[in-house]
């Protein structure tokens, strides 16, 4: 024992870079989460005494995970006020007018949006996007997904509060005695990098695969389409109205046909006047269909009894197990419909829609269902066990009234940011308490918002950051280091430490690396005598332009998924986009510092 804490009083800071070297074995082999491994590591750094109590907890004090957690809930108030499906309508409705204008407009609308929101929601949100273009401009969707997801990585690195690296590197910064980042700091050396990765994007398009995916269909699998029916009621203010007068169809609620008086008419209806009883067949997904049900103006789905109302009681989803006596007959003569007080307001169909109208279509095991009913019809069909999963719906309405507040509150943290009238975290967290006391999102959804993985993975990381400077393995490391830099020209060390942050981030989590790499750029800037920042604003974008591997970036492996892209088509674009992107910014930082 007295041998052990011998060594550890010796050999401390060289026992820190063996565990770190561990880690990085864990991370590689991805048998446990990043967040795991990030964990554990901590936990031997305390267990063998390298830091100590009070430095293990104060790394919850670092504002900078909790202020990404802030902006986390501020994205989700944007969607679920239906601000950025709102901006998706807009695009689409563009593209089936001006296709090839529209491609641009979505560039430049992606580079805008990620400066300010986290950009995994608006990759998931671009994905059907950009299959819908795809189909409009005739260019193969795998040429498209990869370039959108490239230009929402690079527009996040234009603003502090772009990217949840940029946050974490800026806390870190910024307690190891540097200024405050400002949230435009960092927007010439983006904007540079996001400039030269478009036009290399157009020019290698090439590089590109062509072939169709064989999986995700047309909205690459992000987004579940229900069929359903509007029904119009007999004392509805619609009756007489042409259908093409309602505002209500966009890329979210596509009308598919007509039934009337049991007929079902298809094609151009735009200037057909409803009638009461008219059954508007449409495909919609699930938050456009909540909003529906939530309007009352419509009557939703099918029912057996026609006094049972779609407005009434709970939504829950359902899974039609394959054992289902009712597989291949009509959903209409589902034995549930007519011993249930229920309406089927939705059904889903993997890889395609069902038809030709919700009470006619047959059903077929693992159909999803969304269904309205009291909560006595609930509970029993929780105990039928012919279907599976049965739950309440977790899709939403949208509360569209709402949307000028989240946008207010949004631009109000960007606005207070940039002017330095009060630090991001704070007008983060204000803005979090406007959007929840004015029910722009409730309290459940807040939460759900934030991704738990990633503040436990940069708590840890801090962790463990901190422990290497107690144990002297950052001082160690920055010996090691500062003898071959010092011969080396100062602008030279941009260069080092972009290109290893991003080599780092194409094997490692981007979090992981800001976290750990941050107090060693800063340390050995000072052992040098050169400007920490210019430094600092080089691993932070390192960290986050990464192109080269689907696991290089959080929103690349959806790509990946969506598109069924092989490993090698990142490889081949992103590698050279990963170069031309990198000495974009260096330079840019070598010439304005």
């Amino acid at each position: 024992m007295h041998m052990v804490t011998a060594l550890l009083g010796v050999y401390r800071a060289e026992i820190g870079l063996v565990l770190l070297a561990c880690m990085f074995v864990a991370f590689l082999r991805e048998r446990y989460p990043a967040s795991v491994v990030a964990v554990l590591g901590a936990c031997a750094y305390a267990a063998l005494g390298l830091i100590d109590e009070k430095g293990l907890f104060s790394v919850f004090a670092n504002p900078a995970p909790l202020t990404v957690a802030a902006m986390l809930v501020l994205s989700g108030a944007l969607i679920r006020t239906g601000t950025i499906n709102r901006v998706a309508d807009l695009i689409m409705t563009r593209a089936q007018r001006h296709p090839r204008l529209a491609l641009a407009e979505v560039t430049v609308g992606i580079v805008i949006i990620s400066c300010f929101l986290n950009n995994t929601p608006v990759v998931v949100l671009l994905i059907p996007i950009v299959f819908k273009l795809a189909q409009a401009t005739s260019i193969p969707v795998k040429k498209l997904l990869i370039p959108m997801n490239a230009v929402a990585v690079m527009g996040g690195c234009i603003t502090l509060i772009g990217t949840s690296t940029n946050l974490i590197v800026a806390g870190i910064a910024a307690e190891q005695g540097m200024e405050p980042i400002g949230i435009f700091a960092i927007s010439p050396y983006g904007i540079a990098g996001t400039v030269a990765g478009i036009a290399t994007l157009a020019c290698l398009s090439f590089l590109l695969p062509s072939d169709e995916p064989s999986i995700g269909g047309e909205n690459g699998g992000t987004v579940q389409d229900y069929l359903t029916e509007l029904v119009v009621p007999h004392d509805s203010d619609l009756v007489g109205r042409e259908i093409g007068s309602l505002s209500l169809f966009s890329r979210s609620v596509v009308l598919l046909g007509l039934k009337r008086a049991g007929e079902i008419r298809r094609g151009d209806l735009k200037e057909e006047e409803l009638h009461a009883g008219d059954r508007l067949i449409v495909r919609a997904d699930g938050a456009a269909i909540m909003t529906l049900r939530e309007s009352g103006r419509f009557e939703l789905g099918i029912a057996a009894d026609s006094e049972t109302s779609s407005h009434e009681g709970t939504v829950i989803e359902a899974m039609v197990a394959p054992s289902h006596p009712s597989t291949g007959e009509r959903l209409m003569d589902i034995p549930f419909l007519h011993a249930l007080r229920v309406r089927i307001i939705g059904m889903h169909r993997s890889r395609h829609l069902a038809g030709p109208d919700l009470g006619d279509a047959r059903v077929r095991g693992a159909d999803r269902l969304l269904i309205a009913g009291s909560d006595d019809a609930v509970r029993s069909l929780r105990d039928n066990p012919h279907l599976m999963g049965v739950d309440i719906s977790r899709t939403r309405a949208f509360r569209r009234n709402k949307a000028w507040i989240a946008i207010l509150s949004m631009a109000a943290v960007v606005t207070f940011a940039a002017l330095n009238v009060i630090s991001i975290g704070l007008a983060a967290f204000l803005a979090v308490g406007v959007i929840l006391v004015t029910r722009c999102i409730d309290a459940e959804e807040a939460w759900s918002a934030i991704d738990g993985d990633v503040l436990v993975l940069i708590f840890a990381m801090l962790a463990v950051g901190l422990a290497l400077e107690q144990a002297g393995s950052v001082a160690l490391m920055v010996g090691w280091i500062t003898p071959l830099l010092e011969v080396a020209p100062t602008w030279s060390l941009v260069f080092v430490i972009y290109f290893f942050a991003l080599i780092l981030s194409e094997l490692l989590s981007n979090n992981a690396v800001a976290a750990l790499m941050t107090p060693i750029t800063i340390a050995l800037a000072r052992q040098l005598g050169v400007d920490p920042l210019p430094l600092v604003i080089a691993l932070m974008i390192g960290a986050s332009a990464c192109f080269a591997t689907p696991i290089g970036y959080q929103t690349n492996a959806l790509v990946h998924a969506a598109g069924d892209y092989r490993f090698a088509d990142f490889v081949r674009i992103g590698v050279p986009l990963n170069i031309v992107v990198g000495l974009a910014v260096c330079t840019t930082l070598v010439l304005l510092n």
